[in-house]
C-alpha cells in the first residue's frame, strides 16, 4: 500500500477514468456469487482463487473456465444466460454502495472531466446506477457494447480517451484488478489501483500508485493542485 502521500510528482491530469465494479460500486462479489452458483449446479467449484485467476486477470472468464472443465459451447451459453439473470436480480436487491465514493466524486467533479470505463453489459450498468445516483458526476460512460475487446485489451480505455478529447498523458485510470491495470497500461495511461478483498493478493506491477481507499484519490489529486 501507499506508504506516504507525496504530491509533487502527481501530473496535471485533466481526465479521470474510473473502473466501475469494485471501484465505484460493490458489485464484483455479487458477480462472483452468481457465477459460482451456476458452476456449482454443473458440479464445478469456482473458488475465490480460481475466480481471481480466470475472471480478474483475464477476459472471457466464464467461457475459458468452463472449457477448462470440459463444458460445451452450448453449456457455456446456458450458464452465461443463467448467471446474467441471477446477477441482475442481485444488482436490483443487494447492497452495492461503497464508503467514500460519493464524497470523493463530489470533491473531484468541479476540477476534472470524469468517465466510467467498464466491462459490464449496459443492462447491468444501468441497473446498478438506477440505484446509486452516481451518473450525474460523470461526463460519459463506456460499457461492454462500446468496443470490440474487453479488458485486459486496451480497447475500453482507448475508446474512453478518444471520447474525452484529451491525450492519454493527461488521463488517469482508477482500477482494482490486474486485467484493468493491464488494459490501462496498454492504452499508455497512468493507473492508480485500489485493491478489494478479491484482488488484494495481486502485486500490480507497473501501477503508478497502489492506494488504500478511494478517498486517497481526491486527497492526492487536490493537494497536488494546491501545492
Amino acid at each position: 500500500m501507499e506508504p506516504r502521500r507525496t504530491y509533487s510528482d502527481v501530473p496535471n491530469y485533466a481526465v479521470i477514468l474510473w473502473d466501475n465494479d469494485g471501484v465505484l460500486v460493490d458489485t464484483e462479489r455479487w458477480y462472483f456469487q452468481a457465477t459460482r452458483e451456476v458452476f456449482a449446479e454443473a458440479g464445478i467449484d469456482l473458488t475465490v482463487e480460481l475466480y481471481f485467476e480466470y475472471f480478474l486477470c483475464r477476459s472471457k472468464g466464464t467461457s475459458t473456465f468452463a472449457s477448462a472443465h470440459g463444458l460445451s459451447e452450448a453449456d457455456v451459453a446456458a450458464m452465461q444466460g443463467s448467471r446474467n439473470e441471477r446477477y441482475l436480480r442481485m444488482l436490483e436487491q443487494e447492497c452495492i454502495t461503497m464508503d467514500g465514493v460519493r464524497e470523493t466524486l463530489a470533491t473531484l467533479r468541479p476540477h476534472y472531466m470524469m468517465g466510467i470505463v467498464t466491462s459490464s453489459r449496459r443492462e447491468h450498468f444501468e441497473a446498478i446506477h438506477r440505484r446509486t445516483g452516481l451518473l450525474g458526476f460523470f461526463d460519459f460512460a463506456v460499457t461492454h457494447e462500446d468496443y470490440a475487446r474487453s479488458k485486459p485489451s486496451p480497447d475500453p480505455y482507448l475508446t474512453a480517451v478518444a471520447r474525452s478529447g484529451s491525450p492519454a498523458s493527461r488521463c488517469l485510470a482508477i482500477e482494482d484488478a490486474p486485467r484493468g491495470l493491464i488494459a490501462a497500461q496498454a492504452a499508455l495511461l497512468d493507473c492508480w489501483v485500489i485493491p478489494t478483498e478479491l484482488t488484494r493478493r495481486a502485486k500490480f506491477p507497473g501501477a503508478t500508485r497502489v492506494l488504500d481507499h478511494i478517498t486517497d484519490v481526491s486527497a492526492l489529486l487536490l493537494d497536488a493542485k494546491s501545492a
